[in-house]
C-alpha cells in the first residue's frame, strides 16, 4: 500500500513541476489537472471521499476546463503580430 502512495505522491509532485516548468500553458493546465486527480485518489485511499469528491470536481474538472477555456479565448502575442 505505501508504494501506491508513493507513486500516487510522485504524480502529484511530478505535475505540479511539470506545470511549472512547461513553456506551454494548454500542457500546464493538462498537468495540474492530472495532478489533481492524483491527490484526489490519495483522499478515497485515505477513506476521505468527501475531500476526494471535492478535489475531483473542482481542482480537476472546473479549474482545469476553466484554464483551458481561457487559454483557448486569449491570443497568444505571434497571433496579434499576424494579424495588425
Amino acid at each position: 500500500m505505501i508504494v501506491l502512495y508513493s507513486l500516487l505522491a510522485l504524480l502529484v509532485f511530478g505535475g505540479a513541476w511539470y506545470a511549472i516548468r512547461s513553456e506551454n500553458m494548454l500542457v500546464s493546465a493538462v498537468m495540474l489537472g492530472i495532478g489533481s486527480a492524483a491527490l484526489a485518489l490519495i483522499f478515497f485511499l485515505l477513506d476521505a471521499p468527501y475531500a476526494g469528491g471535492f478535489e475531483l470536481s473542482v481542482g480537476a474538472g472546473l479549474v482545469s476546463v476553466l484554464f483551458i477555456v481561457v487559454i483557448s479565448l486569449t491570443s497568444s502575442p505571434e497571433e496579434v503580430a499576424d494579424e495588425a
